[in-house]
């Protein structure tokens, strides 16, 4: 079966992360640096991993509302559509961030690890919430 690539995408990082083959759960795979060169890794690890689909986080206001930054994540995951020529989703990620922030916290894991690994952690937070929908 193929699976399921989530990305959080953000001006400097991008969590992925990738669901099993059932489509059951999500395990964060790696952090990318946002640069020109990203789409041909994205479209690299969707054939890696046997991707079928592609989940982009869209950033919701808390009153439901989309914002300008919405606008830029729409246009990311159309950019993203084009290089992998896959279907690409968007899934609301109000708070996963956050989320991510106080497993890592609980998990009393340093300022500095935190940095590296939030955005693959919110990107497992979304892939997560987008297959229960399932």
């Amino acid at each position: 079966m193929k699976r399921i690539m989530a990305l959080d995408a953000g001006d400097k990082r991008i969590g992925v992360a990738v669901s099993d083959p059932l489509g059951i759960t999500a395990q964060g795979l790696k952090v990318l640096e946002n640069s020109p060169q990203v789409f041909a890794e994205i479209a690299q690890l969707c054939k890696e991993y046997d991707v079928e689909r592609v989940v982009v986080g869209l950033p919701k206001n808390m009153n439901n509302t989309l914002g300008p930054r919405a606008d830029w994540s729409r246009e990311f995951a159309s950019k993203v559509a084009d290089a992998v020529g896959l279907p690409v989703d968007m899934e609301d990620e109000r708070l996963t961030t956050v989320a991510a922030e106080r497993v890592m916290l609980d998990a009393d894991l340093s300022r500095g690890k935190r940095r590296k690994v939030v955005d693959k952690m919110a990107a497992v937070l979304i892939l997560q919430n987008y297959l229960a929908k399932r």
